[in-house]
């Protein structure tokens, strides 16, 4: 047991000024952690404690999953990451990490960097100590500090500089094994959300840079969070933002016949959706052609939608371009003949077609069938523009973002949307690293082959924020108990009197017989500091012992999700609080 008065518990009235939403506000008032600068926290003591045990069940399960825990450095020389297949792309959320000298400035390039993740430290280490298929599956992870080159840090832990992550990463001599090991390690993060005590959502996730065949994000629904979970009760579909699709278009379609011949005609000034959609011309968003375009790996290419989808940016990364980006107008006009606004893909109307890598299409764009483009003249649209006949589409595909309402893919019920915090995410990630660094083993023939990978990554501290988010009111956290700093609170109201503190102290003692941790209150402070205070830093079980309660012969016991208040006789106290703890801990599968 722990005494208060002993301990550091520094609560705060007030949230500071910079905490947006609640489970930053309460990590600070609660005397969970402290900011050194932007991104970047001090655990304090009670947040040090949470850390812990999160941290302990990760490992448990984890270990259960097949992993083999071990640490890698946090310094990586920086010809590990440019001899892999993300350089590029990763460098720019990657802090340097050369010496801080004299002053005087660094060279171009870094020596160091340190490892937002390690897929380019264990490859190689797993290259050199692994080359028999006698030796595989493997599976290494580790529960270390990672660093992340966060342009705009906000949200406490949710968006850090610095944070704790537990990262895995497993090794099988196929594909067929690789799922098995990627399926193992999904369970073993289901069964590390249940512990803890909190709702999470397993969501089909785009691969993004680490590259890969699939992979899932696991959030945890909060209404800040910040992804959306695309999901259907019905049928169990769920998916991210980025990921989602919807049967929108049906796949028995037919192209839509021409309505007649494409007509040019004058729009001096519209250069939006909206302005086309507005008198004179009152085009809906749903009859126009909207062209976007990008720079992929130096080159341009196109992407068209309807006007009233938006682009998820992210799904582009189907197209296979290592990096691509929004072109800027300056860079659009020698192209497409025309400033943004006027833009469009009508076979023969774009001045340097051989310049771009591609023209694509999001499949939504046959619902439209006949409509509205630019010209590629300034000032100018097209009516009457056929899909199938008039547009110079090489490729169709699923780049827009989808909404509510639409159509499931499996059941073709209404699709649903909630925020949710991603805490985990796992990938299969196939042979992309093995090749890159060389990782092979050599199978009862002799004959060698590539190490099929996985990757599996859970924020230790962004999960430690989750469940406060999931978890409060408007008095404080809420802690599940397997992750309560303490899991008993005896708030002594009158410590001065030896009969108060002697009580408490058996109390406490009955409690951790029953396997809680426990904090005792022994401050001398009003009530009502205590029991705001209790509140704020949310245990699950207060116990609380007065004087006017020992003339009564009685302490109060009182849940933390709880409104009532039970008043315990003395000589019932011990077995009543050793069989809450008991039943806590039985329904938390403790």
């Amino acid at each position: 047991m722990k005494f208060w008065s002993q301990y550091f518990i520094p609560t705060l009235k007030e949230s500071p000024a910079d905490a947006e939403i609640a489970s930053h506000k309460l990590l600070v008032r609660a005397g969970l952690v402290r900011k050194l600068g932007g991104g970047l926290y001090t655990y304090m003591p009670l947040g040090l404690r949470v850390m812990q045990k999160i941290t302990q069940i990760c490992r448990e399960e984890i270990e259960r999953g097949g992993g083999i825990e071990l640490e890698m450095p946090h310094v990586h020389p920086v010809e590990n990451w440019q001899n892999g297949p993300r350089w590029a792309a990763a460098r720019e959320i990657m802090f340097r990490a050369d010496s801080a000298g004299d002053g005087k400035r660094p060279p171009r390039e870094p020596e160091f960097v340190l490892g937002p993740t390690h897929e380019e430290v264990i490859t190689p280490l797993v290259k050199t100590e692994i080359t028999s298929y006698r030796d595989l599956p493997k599976n290494f992870f580790q529960i270390a500090t990672k660093f992340r080159n966060e342009i705009r840090p906000r949200y406490g832990l949710m968006r850090a500089r610095e944070f704790v992550m537990m990262d895995a990463y497993s090794f099988d001599v196929d594909d067929e094994r690789a799922i098995k090991s990627y399926l193992a390690m999904k369970a073993a993060y289901e069964a590390f959300f249940r512990r803890i005590g909190v709702q999470s959502i397993a969501v089909e996730a785009d691969t993004g840079v680490m590259g890969g065949s699939f992979s899932h994000e696991f959030m945890v629904p909060a209404e800040v969070g910040d992804d959306d979970v695309i999901y259907c009760e019905e049928s169990g579909y769920a998916a991210n933002r980025e990921k989602a699709t919807s049967a929108l278009v049906p796949p028995d379609l037919a192209d839509a016949a021409p309505a007649g011949a494409v007509e040019e005609f004058a729009t001096p000034g519209v250069v939006t959706i909206a302005a086309l959609e507005a008198a004179p011309y009152g085009v809906a968003a749903d009859k126009q052609f909207k062209t976007l375009v990008y720079i992929g790996d130096g080159k341009p290419f196109l992407v068209v939608l309807r006007g009233c989808d938006e682009l998820e940016e992210a799904k582009l990364g189907a197209l296979g371009f290592g990096l691509f980006r929004p072109a800027t107008p300056e860079e659009i006009e020698p192209v497409m003949g025309a400033k943004p606004g006027s833009l469009g893909v009508v076979k023969g109307t774009i001045k340097n077609q051989s310049a771009l890598a591609g023209i694509f299409a999001d499949h939504a764009i046959r619902l439209v069938g006949n409509g509205t483009t630019g010209a590629n003249k300034d000032g100018f649209h097209l009516r009457n523009v056929n899909v199938a006949r008039d547009l110079a589409v090489a490729k169709f595909g699923d780049f827009r973002r989808v909404r509510a309402g639409e159509p499931d893919v499996k059941s073709g019920r209404p699709l649903q949307v909630r925020r949710g915090i991603e805490v985990g995410h796992i990938f299969k990630l196939g042979t992309k690293y093995s090749e890159k660094y060389g990782a092979v083993f050599t199978d009862d023939q002799k004959q060698s082959h590539l190490m099929v990978m996985g990757c599996y990554g859970i924020g230790i501290s962004r999960t430690m924020q989750a469940v406060i988010e999931q978890s409060h009111d408007n008095d404080g956290i809420v802690w599940p108990w397997p992750v309560a700093p303490f899991q008993v609170l005896v708030c002594v109201l009158d410590p001065q009197l030896p009969e108060a503190m002697d009580l408490a102290k058996k109390l406490a003692a009955a409690a951790e017989r029953a396997g809680a941790d426990v904090l005792v209150d022994d401050r001398v402070e009003r009530p009502g500091v205590k029991f705001k205070d209790a509140d704020l830093i949310g245990l699950p079980l207060r116990l609380t012992i007065g004087g006017k309660g020992l003339k009564e012969g009685i302490v109060e016991l009182k849940w933390r999700k709880q409104k009532d208040v039970a008043k315990v006789p003395l000589a019932e106290a011990e077995a009543r609080v050793a069989a809450a703890v008991a039943e806590a801990r039985a329904s938390a599968g403790v």
